[in-house]
This record gives C-alpha cells, structure tokens and sequence, in this order.
C-alpha cells in the first residue's frame, strides 16, 4: 500500500468531514419532516422511523392519505413524485412452493405460512402496520436532497383510499396499476381501468391469495438450473475432447 502524503491525508480526511457534515445536515431535515408531518397531521401520524444517515420512513393513517401528500408537498418542499405502489403483507396460503428453488432454504414451506395466516402474524417492516394491504409512496425534496416513504394501513378485503391525483398528477398509472393489481379502489381518480390486463380479467395477481397457475406448471428454476450461454456448451465438449 502506498503511504498518503500530509496533503492528501487532509483532502481525505477533509472529504470525511464533509460527508459526516452532508448526513448531520440530512438527519436534521429528515427529523423537520417527521416533525412538520406531526403537527400537520396530528393524529392521523401513526409512526415514524428516521435510519441516521440513511433515510426516513412513516405511517399514516388511510384517511391522512391524502392530507399527509399535500402537507409533504406544500409544507416540505417535496415536489418530484417518485411511485406509488401497495403491499401485500399475507403469507401465501400456498405455501413456498411456488417461488424459487432457492428460496425453499428460507422457510419449511406451507406449514409455516398456514401458521403465520392463522394467527395474522403479518410481519410489516420499517414504520410498521396493523393490516394485510399497505399504501406506499415515495416523494422526494430535489433541492434539499432529502426523500421520504410514506405508508398507510388499508382496512379490509376490498380495500379503498382517496386519490393522490388532485395532488400528485403523476399518481395516475401508479393507482391504476395498483387497482388492478392489487384490487384497491381509489376514490375520485378520473379513470381508474386496465392498465396491463384485459378489461374482462378477474382477480388481482399481486394478492397473495391469487394462484399463479403457470409456476405450479413449470416453477422458477430459480439459480439451480441457469441456462449455459451461448457456444458454452461447445467449450465444455472441447475440454472434455482435450481431457
């Protein structure tokens, strides 16, 4: 290893001190915006999480929606609209057989999924949850260089939730998709109809409960049966010719 010059040694440790200055800066602004969130929302601010140096998450509740977008957009100066999407937390009450072979060392399969479903043992990650369907946006400030993911609880199997629409425009295919996909119905958007599907499809294929026939046909092969690349398979014989 070639040892740094002195001034080399400062323009590091320099760079150092910049970047702990940069997430300092930015935890400070990510804690504004859990704040600013709070006594715009009051109540309707179920949780939060701020990663130091990394970034900030919240819960809202689903009839904050709607509020928690327009304060992060007039009040935090989040004015670039990144996605929107919809989780579905319910273990799949087919089991693990149906994803990837190398997924199967993660869990026993279906007896273990059954005992999560039984129990509503739904496991709902950064900022929490109480329901199976989860909202989830994202927002970003680009002069402040600081963005925000926002969720909200939907309550129940047909789940609904006011448009991001009439604040963020750029909401509308994200909604779409996600009430086809995930069938939540969002309140006031303008044309909420098939984005990817058929308009005579039925079901929702991101749900948990929706069963991809075709994988129960032919699973993933997941990383045990990677297809060679092309001519790779003339070298191997050519090698074992040599041998």
């Amino acid at each position: 290893m070639i040892p740094l010059s002195s001034a080399d040694a400062e323009t590091v440790d320099a760079e150092a001190t910049e970047e702990a200055a940069a997430e300092v800066a930015s935890d400070e602004q990510r804690d504004a915006l859990v704040a600013a969130l709070a006594d715009a929302l009051g109540d309707g601010l179920v949780e939060s999480h701020v990663e130091p140096g990394v970034d900030v998450w919240v819960r809202v509740t689903a009839e904050a929606w709607v509020d928690a977008a327009r304060a992060l957009r007039d009040r935090c100066g989040m004015a670039y609209f990144g996605y929107l999407s919809a989780i579905d937390w319910m273990p799949s009450p087919y089991g693990r057989d149906m994803d990837a072979q190398v997924d199967l060392t993660a869990g026993d399969g279906a007896d273990d999924a059954a005992d999560e479903a039984a129990t509503g043992g739904y496991e709902t990650g950064v900022a929490g949850g109480d329901t199976r369907f989860q909202l989830l946006a994202r927002v970003h400030d680009p002069v402040g260089h600081v963005g925000i993911t926002v969720k909200a609880d939907l309550a129940g199997d047909r789940p609904e939730a006011d448009s991001w629409i009439p604040v963020y425009p750029g909401a509308d295919w994200h909604e779409r998709e996600a009430w086809e996909m995930f069938g939540i119905t969002f309140r006031d958007h303008p044309n909420q109809v098939h984005l990817y599907l058929p308009s005579h499809f039925e079901g929702n294929p991101l749900r948990k409960d929706y069963p991809l026939l075709a994988r129960r046909v032919k699973p993933w092969p997941g990383i045990v049966d990677v297809e060679l690349m092309p001519g790779e398979d003339d070298e191997d014989e050519a090698e074992g010719d040599e041998s």
